[in-house]
């Protein structure tokens, strides 16, 4: 290849990941220049009746949605579904005291401990009795980074909130928070404002129904927990 034109391609490649920056930018809280409009001004909050649909319907409706928790957080930019029907969900053994919030009504947080380390946000979708959610497994951090980069203990953005464990450990978010209503605080969601493509795949981290395309993200996100195939 001529020099000329690989630099004419590293170029394009370069402002193909500026704009793909700008764009999860434009959804969050914070203007990007002076004297711009706050995007969560216009956008609609999200309430419990928009997490009363099915589960597959909701999961990539939040690709590009903002979350915050007490004021921080970012864009939503990766999610799995997981249905009651579906060996790799809490709820497919039955109810117990630990997934109680599943078998709810719609609209509240489920918020668990992952190997007794880490505390997983899920958002409980569907009927009351259905026990289907939506685990939250990355943002792209917008609101609040330095008290995100305190609680995590490092400075790289990228690392913040790439994986549910993260997410919750920056927005400090933990198990007094199982059964808060997400349209309450200390929760506040906003609807995704702009255009975006959405990638597909397997989810991660899972023994069973290992072949379901339940995984969703905002695709060619630097944010994600991990690439799409």
């Amino acid at each position: 290849m001529p020099l000329t034109l690989h630099r004419q391609s590293r170029c394009v490649a370069q402002k193909q990941q500026k704009q793909l920056y700008r764009t999860e930018e434009s959804m969050h809280s914070v203007s990007l220049s002076a004297g711009l409009t706050d995007p969560m001004a216009k956008s609609k909050l999200l309430r419990r009746d928009f997490f009363a649909r099915s589960v597959h319907t909701v999961a990539p409706e939040l690709i590009g949605a903002t979350l915050l928790f007490r004021g921080i957080g970012g864009v939503i930019v990766e999610v799995e579904a997981y249905h009651h029907t579906d060996p790799a969900a809490h709820s497919f053994g039955g109810q117990t005291a630990r997934n109680a919030v599943m078998f709810g009504p719609p609209g509240y947080a489920y918020v668990y401990r992952s190997y007794g380390i880490h505390w997983c946000l899920n958002f409980v979708c569907e009927r009351e009795g259905s026990a289907s959610a939506v685990l939250i497994r990355a943002l792209a951090p917008t609101v609040g980074l330095p008290t995100m980069r305190r609680r995590r203990g490092l400075k790289d953005e990228r690392l913040l909130c790439a994986g549910p464990g993260r997410l919750c450990e920056a927005l400090g978010i933990t198990e007094i928070d199982n059964g808060r209503a997400l349209d309450a605080p200390p929760f506040e969601l906003h609807a995704c404002t702009g255009p975006l493509e959405i990638a597909v795949g397997h989810r991660i981290g899972i023994t069973k129904a290992v072949e379901l395309p339940w995984r969703y993200g905002f695709k060619g996100s630097r944010f994600l927990s991990k690439p799409f195939a």
